[in-house]
Order: structure tokens, then C-alpha cells, then sequence
């Protein structure tokens, strides 16, 4: 296995017959969570990736799973619970800049991942470990979860991978800013935006966050900046790699996972660094262009073509 993730994904509703949830009267629905957002991109990218966590014994559960194994992402590792539901979340797109999403996962079955679910033989034979900041905030089992898997990790020589992405209605400001402290410094690599390294050192200068975030112990910090790209930071050098451009910006949603699978795609290929992050930029930027949280994550080809091609109209037939 190349990569294990561990986190929880829902059900997602999207409104339909309006942007705005009050007005709706009908939805789509899809599935939406950061860890098989980033796992999918693995998967279309040519990579092995594995997903660990629970769902509800329910018919969300059951067709996320189908959904989700049918992507190419190993579920050997995912539990049905019979006590608790999936999770839901609702999307209100009411442009591509203004995005609204209310949660409904208190109590959830992937709430109850306990560390005892975690197999270390799985972890162990994978080549990296791709964590969030989301599951810790879920409970205190999650958090210990987490914490264990790391830890496993960490004594079979397996690269610990650290997405912040802070969601600050689950937990209090204090609380995130403890723990998301305490697993960067555990992790290998860590892939913070700008907002989320203002709000854990109160700073600013994408410089200065590099240089903090890299005194916690990672070997790799990369720093998303939005539009203009991202920063990677290693003890030896910085560098700004551009992003693409995107003329319309339909759904945000998604797109640091994006980022974060097709960086880590180039590492996995071997690319240099300032190569890996242009990878994970232009997946970054081509899932902004389409509706959902996932579906915009491209394949190879679909990847070469757009970095190659941004500014070319697209002419396929």
C-alpha cells in the first residue's frame, strides 16, 4: 500500500432547485470527507491507497462503501457499526467563493473509531500515513485513534502525513490550537494553508510560518497560499511554486485534498520537489472547476493536458 488515511466521510447534500437550503426542494446527493477525497486522488492518479474508519449499518453507509471500493480505495479496513448512523453534511454553493456547509455527524459512527479498531499491520505496510485535524475534533476515542495510529506509524518506519485542515465548528479555538500543535509535531510532512497557520502561531508572513512550522520536527512543510500556489520548506530551502490559473472557480470544496494527493503523487514518482507541488497544484486548481467535493480530481492524462494546456480552450471531441 502506498497510502493509509484514517478519517470519517458522509453523505453530502447539495440544494438544487436553489442555492439556499431555506428555498430548496430538492437535493443531489454524493459523498464528501477529506481523508477519501484524498485517497480518490491517489487512486486516479495511479497510486494504492486505503481508507480506515466506520460507517453506519444503513443504506448511506452501504452505498458509500460500494461508492467509495468502487474508486479503487482499499476498504478492508472499514467497519460497519449497527449502533450509530453515517454522518450527513449539507453544501450551500452560492457561488464559487461563498460557501456554506452545515454538518450533521455528532454521534456518528465514524465518532467511534476506538484505537483497538486500528489494525498495525495494515499501517505498517503502507509507505506513508495521511492524517487530518477533523479527527481528532470528532471525540476523544477519535483523538486517541489518531494518536495510536501515528504512533504505529512511527515504530514501523512509516512517513506520518499531516493535513491541519482546521474545521472550527467542532471544537474551541484553544482546544484545535493544542492538538493541531501536537501532531505537527509528530509529523513528517506538513501541509498547512495560510489561514491555518495564522490562526496556530498568530503569524502572517508565509516565511515566518514556514520556518515555525518546520522547528515542530517535520523534514517538509508545504504551505498553500490559494490562488498564487504554495511554498515548500525543508531545512536546506524555500521555494514559491506558482499556481494555475483558474478563470472560474466553481466549488472550492475539496481542493487542499486535491493539492495534497497530487503532491503526494509526485513523491511517490520520485519527482523533485518543486515538480510535487506543481502536481499538487494543478490538481488543487482543477477540482475548483467542477461541482462536488471529489469529482473534479483528475486522472493522469486529464492532469498532464491541463498543466501542459491551462491557458488553451479545450477542444476535445
Amino acid at each position: 500500500m502506498d497510502v493509509v488515511t484514517i478519517g470519517e466521510t458522509m453523505v453530502l447534500f447539495t440544494p438544487k432547485s436553489s442555492p439556499l437550503m431555506r428555498y430548496a426542494e430538492t437535493y443531489s446527493r454524493q459523498f464528501g470527507g477529506a481523508e477519501t477525497n484524498f485517497a480518490i486522488g491517489l487512486t486516479r492518479l495511479g497510486h494504492q491507497a486505503g481508507w480506515i474508519s466506520k460507517v453506519g449499518n444503513d443504506e448511506f453507509g452501504k452505498s458509500m462503501l460500494s461508492f467509495i471500493r468502487g474508486e479503487g480505495v482499499n476498504v478492508s479496513q472499514v467497519e460497519f457499526d449497527p449502533t450509530a448512523p453515517t454522518g450527513m453534511y449539507f453544501k450551500e454553493v452560492r457561488s464559487g467563493n461563498q460557501v456554506r456547509v452545515q454538518y450533521y455527524r455528532k454521534g456518528s459512527a465514524a465518532s467511534q473509531l476506538q484505537p483497538s479498531d486500528l489494525n498495525e499491520e495494515y499501517i505498517a505496510g503502507a509507505k506513508y500515513l495521511h492524517v487530518t485535524g477533523i479527527t481528532p475534533a470528532l471525540s476523544e476515542s477519535c483523538y486517541q485513534t489518531i494518536l495510536r495510529a501515528i504512533s504505529i506509524a512511527k515504530e514501523n518506519d512509516v512517513k506520518v502525513i499531516f493535513d491541519p485542515n482546521l474545521r472550527r465548528k467542532l471544537w474551541s479555538e484553544d482546544h484545535s490550537r493544542k492538538v493541531l500543535l501536537e501532531i505537527a509535531a509528530l509529523s513528517d510532512i506538513i501541509l498547512p494553508g495560510l489561514d491555518e497557520g495564522t490562526f496556530l502561531f498568530n503569524e502572517e508572513d508565509p516565511i515566518k510560518l514556514g520556518e515555525l512550522f518546520l522547528k515542530q520536527g517535520a523534514s517538509l512543510v508545504v504551505l498553500k497560499i490559494g490562488a498564487k500556489g504554495a511554498y515548500y520548506f525543508t531545512e536546506e530551502e524555500y521555494q514559491l511554486i506558482p499556481g494555475f490559473p483558474v478563470t472560474n472557480v466553481v466549488d472550492p470544496v475539496g481542493a487542499g485534498d486535491g493539492f495534497a494527493a497530487g503532491l503526494i503523487s509526485g513523491l511517490l514518482e520520485g519527482l523533485p520537489l518543486d515538480q510535487a507541488v506543481a502536481k499538487g497544484n494543478g490538481v488543487g486548481a482543477m477540482v475548483t472547476m467542477v461541482p462536488g467535493d471529489f469529482e473534479g480530481l483528475p486522472d493522469s492524462e486529464e492532469l498532464k493536458a491541463f498543466m501542459e494546456f491551462t491557458s488553451s480552450e479545450d477542444v476535445a471531441r
